[in-house]
């Protein structure tokens, strides 16, 4: 819409012309004033045994309310009250019964009224049934129908709490842009009297987009309806009920096109929707429609009726899809997932198949044939089928059969998980045991593995070279490898720490040893000074000559050609001893190198 003032520019939401001022100031629809709200509490004291008279001997009544006191004169003037009884300023009592008990309504009223004059209350009774109730909407009686949402409730089912939220919910809309919204209207189980507490209250806004100009008719529709969900939770906690709006939100011109069409969704809605609020024209449509004057075209009945045709081929579908999507995905991804774990790369379907066979049943006895053969025809005979093309279509028992087989197969192979992480733990610590103690092994020589843990102490801890804690990481790994022998695997955390511990422990391990090979490396190597170069002298067995050239042997009193990897070799298997420089190898680096110095 555009701005009168202006018409090149749009006019807001915000705009007061679109604003009800009525409304203005107004927080709840009909609330009491906290003076009001004070005497109505005093008044509710006082007719407590009423209510408990009449629920005492009728049930089944949905609600009791006492009638807010700034719409008295508006009931007095509904009930046709007289000059005197209208000075006596009547408390006006709301009760509501179920439809089904209509035949109960002249013996309700009657003992109500008798027990009113029994206790002398200043009461007028308002009694209706559920359906009177929604008799009063459709008579455009908006301000009676407001009134009797925001009573003072003393008894509730459901009803009056549904109704109340939707009034205030209502109130909101229109205070914020009444001059958009062209009817507010309840349905669902509200109108047909299945309202309980908790129930959801269905509520449809239709929202006049005829003279939308400046702004595409989607996006204003977008716009409002963001603004009339946003004031769903406000509305739940004004009212102070349980019951939750879910409104539905619909643009004229789409309305009438749907009912037009016979669409059946805006059909029922019209048919069975109450107006809360119509600026006139839901109503019309609604009475048209009793009568029979609304009839959908001849092409809107081909194409509704063409949808049953179509339900059995899109029932197909959707029974295919649970089995090459649902079911399929359901069972191959964790098989795969499985595989990875076992520690075998990504596998397509059919490989995923095979692998399963050949480890899970063949190799390691965790899967019985049964639920491998599941397996396989969910991905060969289903997917792979319909891939090619072979499956185009499943029934209904079909789809039971593998949806019970998947799973009880998904169940198999859970334990399956299980019993594997447990095979792969005890794997895993069998390698760290075998790890560190071969590093032990070699630092401290072929000892039994308790002798090894005091020379580890000895050697290592108590000449401040090494973690003391590691000592308890050291018996705990003796102490689990006699658990794995009687059955009794450690727990998750234990394992993990456990884990954690020994992979730090052969870090230490390692670098002592590399301390301690570069102290002997040290000890065998001489340096050589000949003709202002200088040689590196390694006094191995078989000894090593390092020049800018190149590494060379001296074996048997003979230099010969050698390399980086064989005097690497002879290095890390030399366990070091007196260095002694041989007259054989001074004899031929003196024929090699001449006349040097030797330094160490």
């Amino acid at each position: 819409m555009t701005n009168p003032n202006n018409p090149n520019e749009p006019t807001s939401l915000d705009d007061k012309k679109y604003q009800n001022p009525e409304l203005k100031n107004v927080q709840v629809p009909q609330s009491p004033n906290p003076q009001e709200s004070k005497e109505m509490q005093k008044v509710r004291e006082n007719i407590e045994n009423l209510k408990k008279h009449i629920l005492k001997k009728y049930k089944f009544i949905t609600g009791i309310g006492i009638i807010p006191p700034q719409a008295a004169e508006m009931f007095d003037e509904e009930n046709n009250l007289n000059e005197e009884e209208r000075k006596q300023k009547p408390m006006h009592l709301l009760v509501v019964l179920p439809d089904d008990k209509e035949k109960e309504f002249n013996n309700v009223k009657l003992e109500i009224i008798k027990k009113v004059k029994e206790d002398k209350l200043k009461v007028w009774l308002n009694i209706f049934l559920e359906t009177d109730l929604w008799e009063i909407c459709l008579d455009s009686k908006y301000n009676i129908i407001e009134a009797i949402g925001m009573s003072y409730p003393i008894h509730d089912k459901g009803i009056l709490g549904s109704l109340r939220v939707a009034q205030i919910h209502k109130s909101l809309v229109l205070k914020k842009f009444e001059k958009y919204v062209y009817s507010y209207v309840i349905g669902g189980s509200l109108v047909r009297g299945e309202a309980i507490k908790t129930s959801d209250v269905d509520v449809y806004i239709i929202i006049d987009d005829t003279d939308v100009k400046r702004m595409p008719r989607l996006e204003l529709k977008d716009k409002l309806r963001n603004i009339i969900h946003s004031y769903v939770m406000q509305a739940g906690e004004l009212a102070g009920v349980k019951n939750k709006l879910s409104p539905q939100v619909y643009l004229l011109t789409e309305f009438w096109e749907g009912v037009k069409d016979a669409n059946p969704i805006f059909y029922t809605f019209l048919r069975d929707g109450v107006p809360i609020y119509d600026r006139g024209g839901f109503l019309p449509w609604k009475l048209l429609l009793k009568m029979g004057k609304i009839k959908p075209t001849p092409e809107s009945i081909d194409m509704f009726m063409g949808m049953g045709d179509k339900t059995k081929d899109m029932a197909k579908r959707r029974l295919l899809d649970i089995v090459i999507g649902d079911i399929y995905y359901g069972v191959l991804t964790p098989t795969q997932a499985l595989l990875m774990l076992y520690g075998l790369p990504p596998t397509n379907p059919r490989e995923t198949v095979e692998e399963v066979k050949r480890i899970f049943v063949d190799k390691e006895k965790l899967l019985d044939k049964k639920h491998w053969e599941i397996l396989e025809e969910i991905v060969i005979k289903y997917f792979k089928a319909y891939e090619h093309g072979k499956v185009k279509e499943v029934t209904g028992k079909e789809v039971d059969k593998l949806m019970k087989g998947s799973e009880e197969y998904l169940k198999k192979l859970k334990e399956v998980r299980t019993e594997l992480e447990k095979r792969m733990t005890e794997k895993t610590f069998k390698e760290i045991y075998e790890n560190v103690f071969e590093i032990l092994k070699n630092q401290f020589g072929k000892k039994a593995e308790t002798s090894l843990v005091k020379e580890y102490e000895k050697e290592i801890v108590n000449k401040a070279k090494g973690n003391p804690k590691f000592i308890h990481t050291l018996n705990e790994l003796i102490n689990t490898k006699k658990n794995y022998k009687n059955k009794k695997a450690p727990s998750k955390y234990d394992f993990e720490r456990l884990r954690k511990d020994s992979v730090y422990l052969v870090q230490e391990l390692i670098e002592y040893g590399q301390r301690k090979d570069l102290g002997l490396l040290q000890k065998t190597k001489v340096v050589l000074t000949s003709k202002g170069k200088h040689h590196d002298l390694f006094l191995t067995k078989p000894a090593f000559l390092v020049e800018e050239k190149g590494v060379k042997k001296i074996e048997g009193g003979k230099i010969m050609n050698s390399d980086v990897n064989e005097m690497n070799k002879i290095l890390s298997t030399y366990k070091g001893g007196r260095v002694v420089l041989q007259d054989e190898v001074l004899k031929a680096l003196e024929k090699e190198l001449g006349d040097f110095d030797v330094s160490f």
